[in-house]
């Protein structure tokens, strides 16, 4: 059975980092995994996405439209940009933050915030404040490990020695609170799922 998880966000968020440590977390536990990125102009916060597929066996790092068992957004507008890409039944954890792409500090688009805030509602999202909770843990660079966290405790992958796997890509000095951030993720789904049953 394979899994497919597509994580969303704009250029300097450090989605990248968060797709490459679930990578190797899910290859040291055994899977086959694939994954692919396309950084549209991601240094100018262009909208980055990353694909990870995992199972037995997988063949194509590619997510189809329609594909996905998660999405995992950094940024809430990129959820919804992305949408078409769940599955009817796919689950969605989003970052409760703004970051103006290149369209709308331009002026080309507009960004609406309560509609957007809105529709996730509707889709049942899990929105976390993981800038905030970042900044809380002394950091506000460890959001996308907030995030990871987050995905990490939805889809039931807590038993692959995370730790190891942030000590081993990380810088020494940064490891201690990525593996803080990781397990404040984790925690926060466990509370956001008490709230809503």
């Amino acid at each position: 059975m394979t899994k497919s998880i597509l994580l969303v966000g704009v250029g300097g968020q450090g989605t990248i980092l968060a797709s490459k440590l679930l990578t190797t977390g899910l290859m040291e536990a055994g899977y086959d995994v694939k994954m692919s990125e396309i950084h549209g102009m991601s240094q100018r916060g262009g909208s980055v996405s990353s694909q990870v597929r995992y199972g037995n066996a997988v063949y194509s790092p590619v997510i189809e439209v329609g594909g996905a068992d998660i999405l995992v957004s950094f940024e809430k507008m990129e959820a919804l940009r992305w949408l078409n890409y769940l599955k009817p039944e796919g689950k969605i954890i989003s970052n409760n933050y703004r970051m103006d792409s290149m369209p709308v500090l331009t002026g080309k688009a507009e960004y609406k915030e309560k509609e957007i805030e809105e529709e996730l509602k509707r889709l049942d999202a899990t929105m976390l404040n993981a800038a905030d909770e970042a900044v809380k843990l002394g950091n506000a660079k460890v959001m996308n490990i907030i995030l990871l966290g987050a995905l990490v405790k939805s889809m039931k992958l807590e038993d692959i020695n995370w730790e190891k796997i942030i000590k081993d890509n990380v810088k020494e000095k940064f490891v201690d609170i990525n593996i803080k951030a990781l397990k404040h993720g984790m925690e926060l789904v466990s509370k956001e799922a008490l709230a809503t049953n």
